[in-house]
């Protein structure tokens, strides 16, 4: 199977060139990572051409870097039936740059692309509908980004009084504790509730 994804890469740099940047097998799928204003004749070319064939659009969605300078990977999974194989494509962008839309070669990518907008803020251009997918209107921030903070910003709840849905900064409701990660057959530092109770 190697052999033939590693042929298959051979034959993929040869016909597309300077847009494939580098090729690498990962977890026994041959990975394309590619220029990121061609991404839509890359994946035409692997929909049509007669010796890829990976015509079923399985996912894409984004990986968040923020220590380098294009922090987002945009990651797509394609399939091919006939041949059996599967292939991974990447590219890198930043928070301002748009990464062209696949929609129009497979339509199945809007929800995918309408999500890691929603999770990264990657912006997709020509997309028929780049809207928020996951998270509510009024949102602010993109919750998969690694400095998002854990508990958010605000929290949403249904007010009985105003008998509306109401936008409240976040409130924790208890300080954080202090937890001391043991497991339960190493025996903690502290007496348990109840512990004073059992014979020596």
């Amino acid at each position: 199977m190697d052999t033939t994804l590693l042929e298959l890469g051979e034959y993929i740099e040869t016909k597309l060139g300077e847009v494939i940047l580098s090729t690498e097998m990962s977890f026994g799928e041959l990975t394309l990572n590619v220029e990121r204003n061609s991404i839509v004749d890359v994946v035409r070319f692997l929909k049509e051409d007669s010796q890829c064939l990976f015509i079923c659009f399985i996912d894409t969605c984004g990986v968040d870097y923020p220590e380098r300078p294009e922090r987002f990977d945009v990651v797509y999974h394609l399939l091919s039936p006939s041949r059996n194989l599967r292939i991974r494509i990447r590219l890198t962008t930043d928070e301002k740059s748009p990464v062209k839309s696949i929609c129009d070669v497979f339509p199945g990518a809007d929800w995918f692309e309408r999500e890691a907008y929603d999770m990264y803020g990657i912006l997709f251009v020509g997309h028929p509908d780049l809207r928020r997918l996951l998270t509510d209107y009024g949102f602010e921030g993109y919750p998969l980004r690694k400095d998002f903070p854990v508990s958010g910003f605000v929290e949403v709840r249904y007010s009985e009084e105003q008998k509306r849905v109401v936008y409240e900064p976040v409130k924790l409701a208890q300080e954080f504790r202090n937890f001391d990660y043991l497991s339960p057959w190493e025996g903690t530092d502290y007496v348990l509730p109840g512990d004073e109770k059992a014979k020596s």
